[in-house]
């Protein structure tokens, strides 16, 4: 499902990391960032979806950008992990420009699900088979996965992904991202058990 291409030692403000480059099957650039010596099994491993507005801009109208720095955070103090940065899942799949158009209907009134709804568009077309062949080709064969997300298990595990633990991944909501977030818990099934009380008072 992936090439390996590349292999290089990346040092970061979280720590050093080995950084290790493929190509998947359609020709998209994926990267993992390896630290420490990992084991076959139990791995702590993050799987993150590409989000430029949030890991890039550090957009407040998702978690996307809290969630790579406390992933790579967990990691580093654990001793050892995985993190997967999955290429060509912007926006849950649609791409920047479609995303953008979905944020402005957010804006308009629409939650994340009806916005890519009205734009005829699926509310998630991500695909893990290239993170499932990543984790292959690094030797890791069950994970504890630091993700608040049912359906990324499921398809990792479809994918021959075994999940020893769902590990939470849970970042403080702002005043910006509370209604985006409250709808991937309510609509998509994400299990964000902080919202609850927050900004009550709003």
């Amino acid at each position: 499902m992936v090439e390996r291409v590349v292999e290089t030692r990346l040092p970061t403000r979280h720590g050093t990391f080995r950084a290790v480059g493929y190509l998947d099957r359609a020709g998209t650039e994926q990267v993992a960032l390896v630290y420490g010596e990992i084991s076959e099994l139990g791995t702590l491993t993050r799987v993150h979806s590409e989000c430029l507005t949030g890991d890039v801009f550090a957009s407040t109208h998702c978690e996307c950008g809290d969630q790579l720095a406390a992933a790579l955070d967990r990691i580093v103090e654990e001793g050892s992990g995985v993190l997967v940065y999955v290429q060509g899942h912007e926006g849950r799949g649609i791409g920047l420009l479609a995303k953008l158009k979905a944020m402005r209907l957010q804006d308009e009134g629409l939650d994340t699900v009806d916005a890519n709804v009205a734009l005829g568009l699926p509310i998630d077309a991500r695909d893990y088979h290239a993170a499932a062949g990543i984790l292959q080709d690094l030797g890791v064969r069950s994970v504890r996965l630091l993700s608040n997300n049912p359906a990324k298990v499921e398809q990792l595990t479809r994918y021959g992904i075994r999940i020893r633990e769902r590990v939470p991944l849970l970042v403080p909501p702002n005043p910006e991202s509370l209604r985006y977030l409250r709808t991937k818990a309510e609509r998509m099934a994400h299990l964000l058990p902080h919202l609850d009380g927050a900004f009550s008072g709003a």
